[in-house]
């Protein structure tokens, strides 16, 4: 099995019990008879074998507000797809998420020009009710949609709340995607109300979006209102933020409760193979999912502040926004994390005393080749847990962020995604954290790594599974009547058996390595090598500021080629070509060294900052690009065209 020497970070036996795992290991035993003391092993074996007893008791726990008998837990409980969560339930997720301490702060809002706000409960719950009004009165209800092209701001949490509230599905995207990127996501949902910024900053630069939410809105003839949050309506069909809610009365929220599998989120794939998918989210199913996470995984708990950033485009900006539901404060920060200093994001998080600082592992990975070492300069005395999501750490960007960003501070990656909205590895706060792994399965998933064939593996490299339904497991995908394209997507492969596309490996700690994409993974001579192996390799020879390897098909086989993107002043020559070879051949193996290795200027990501491995693979192969709309810089893509056949 894969290991490693040393933890990068141990719980104190002090830190053990003051976690809110913890507490739920005490509240099982006091209230079930279920003794699992501080072994999580045990804890997650019952939470899989008994799954209907844990969710229930996670929402008992976490007290989560809603009406009708828990009993039965689950109907069709081993059917995947297909268990039916909680059928007597009726909830509404926006109440949960504003029924805190009316004077506590809820979001904290702050920009890269500087500009900062504070909200209370009783504030957020005020603009709520004045949206809700507003959207009722243009006849907003539960079988609607209400979609939102807005920079990380205030508006769009109330804005989301407001039509979550009265059982409306809500979707939103980024206004930095283009309009076939918005109108590939919004004609698969048919908003009834847009809520839009008509211009967005980023990296210090103003964006005026006018003509852009003009042609959305003639691609969307279903739209009753367009909505604006920072502008008068201008040239546009559209009605100004302020006149929408000139005729609101009393500011009292009302919510609908509804089945626990209504609709709650349409979220969408990145899309780089194809239109993206919409995924249809439940309300409860959200709402304990994230619930859990927050608060049995991370430590979440009123009066703590929460913060990642993130675009109204990927999912975490839906997994932060859910932290209030355990009654911390969020951090929404907009814009650039690099602006107008290089460790702007840093000085915001030690400004506003962040507990869970979450951060996208690019970030991170960038910050360590810019060479940053924040233990001279920032202190974190409030931080808890750092989190990394969008891919993960490598064991350096790991060691890196535990020693000279956050010392003393639990630093965690965590996997999961838009298809779960939610996380299937995540942090075990009861045992030691280990450079690159993840610490554990989350509690109510039974993870497995499969071969090719299905059969489980231990410490060798296969496909992550999940064995059982959980909650948070998509209600389908949009316009998928019969669910043939849901189970296509995740249990064709092994029926009954959801495949969710990483590969990856267990260690000897009982965590996991993840390898990359099992679709991007690359088969030289029909052995399969992730291609986490070699970046890692490639990321510790001085001079790279990025790379991306992939597949190159040739008669019989496949090669692998590297393309590196070199720091200012630094040359691909044939020195730095053979230390590239020898660090990826001693640091992984003969068979990772790729047969060429090209220099380009850019590398092409997608707009949660993963390298666009698949995009690229296509153009080297001469096939095209399904949906350049994904891509945070599609015009790196001219960088990759196929070479000439020798």
């Amino acid at each position: 099995m894969i290991a490693s020497s040393t933890p990068l970070w141990s719980p104190t036996e002090e830190f053990i019990r003051r976690h809110r795992l913890s507490e739920f290991s005490d509240f099982l035993k006091r209230t079930r008879g279920v003794d699992c003391g501080r072994d999580y092993a045990a804890l997650h074996r019952w939470s899989v074998s008994e799954r209907g007893a844990f969710w229930r008791a996670v929402w008992e726990f976490c007290g989560v507000v809603g009406e009708g008998p828990l009993e039965p837990e689950v109907l069709d409980a081993d059917a995947l797809p297909g268990a039916r969560w909680f059928p007597q339930v009726r909830l509404n997720y926006a109440e949960n998420l504003l029924r805190h301490d009316p004077q506590a702060t809820a979001v904290i809002t702050a920009d890269e020009t500087g500009a900062r706000a504070q909200y209370s409960f009783a504030e957020l719950r005020t603009a709520v009710a004045a949206h809700q009004q507003a959207l009722a009165a243009d006849g907003v209800g539960p079988d609607d949609v209400v979609a939102a092209i807005l920079p990380n701001r205030y508006e769009a949490v109330v804005a989301m709340l407001a039509a979550t509230s009265i059982g409306a599905t809500w979707c939103s995207v980024s206004p930095d995607f283009g309009v076939t990127g918005i109108l590939d996501r919004l004609t698969q949902v048919r908003p009834k109300v847009l809520y839009a910024s008509r211009h967005y900053r980023f990296a210090g630069k103003d964006f005026d979006i006018t003509d852009k939410l003009a042609e959305v809105a003639a691609g969307l003839p279903q739209l009753k209102r367009l909505v604006l949050t920072d502008a008068e309506a201008g040239p546009l069909a559209a009605t100004p933020l302020h006149a929408y809610l000139r005729g609101a009365g009393p500011h009292v929220p009302r919510f609908t409760r509804l089945p626990f599998s209504h609709p709650l989120f349409v979220l969408f794939t990145s899309g780089t193979t194809g239109v993206p998918k919409g995924i249809r989210h439940s309300a409860g199913g959200t709402l304990l999912q994230l619930l859990k996470e927050h608060a049995l995984h991370c430590d979440v708990r009123p009066g703590d502040r929460m913060l990642f950033p993130t675009t109204l485009g990927w999912m975490m900006w839906n997994w932060l926004v859910t932290g209030l539901a355990a009654g911390t404060a969020i951090v929404l920060y907009d814009g650039s994390p690099a602006h107008p200093t290089a460790t702007a994001l840093y000085d915001l998080i030690e400004r506003e005393r962040v507990t869970l600082i979450g951060l996208a592992s690019a970030l991170i990975e960038a910050t360590r080749k810019q060479g940053f070492d924040l233990r001279t300069t920032h202190r974190f005395p409030a931080a808890r847990l750092v989190f990394a999501g969008g891919s993960v750490l490598s064991p350096e960007g790991h060691r890196y962020a535990s020693a000279q960003l956050f010392p003393g501070v639990p630093v965690v990656s965590c996997s999961g995604g838009t298809d779960i909205v939610s996380c299937f590895l995540i942090t075990n706060p009861w045992r030691p954290i280990w450079p690159g792994e993840l610490q554990a399965a989350g509690l109510g998933t039974h993870i497995e790594v499969f071969s090719e064939r299905g059969t489980p593996l231990r410490g060798e490299k296969g496909e992550l599974v999940c064995l059982n339904p959980a909650p948070s497991m998509p209600l389908g995908f949009v316009a998928d009547p019969d669910g043939a394209r849901y189970r296509s997507a995740y249990f064709e492969r092994f029926p009954g058996v959801w495949a969710h596309g990483d590969f990856i490996a267990t260690t000897e700690h009982e965590g996991y390595v993840i390898y990359g994409r099992s679709d991007a993974v690359l088969n030289p001579g029909g052995v399969r090598i992730g291609t986490a192996e070699i970046y890692r390799q490639v990321d510790a020879v001085s001079g790279i500021a990025g790379s991306v390897a992939v597949g190159e098909e040739i008669p019989g086989d496949v090669q692998i080629v590297l393309f590196v993107k070199l720091t200012p002043g630094t040359e691909l020559d044939a020195a730095l070509e053979q230390r590239l070879r020898t660090a990826i051949r001693s640091g992984a193996s003969p068979r990772h060294v790729p047969k060429r290795i090209v220099a380009v200027p850019d590398i092409p990501v997608t707009r949660s900052g993963k390298i666009a491995e698949i995009a690229v693979r296509e153009v080297v192969n001469g096939r095209p690009v399904k949906n350049i709309e994904a891509l945070a810089n599609a015009a790196a893509l001219q960088y990759f065209t196929p070479p000439p056949r020798r």
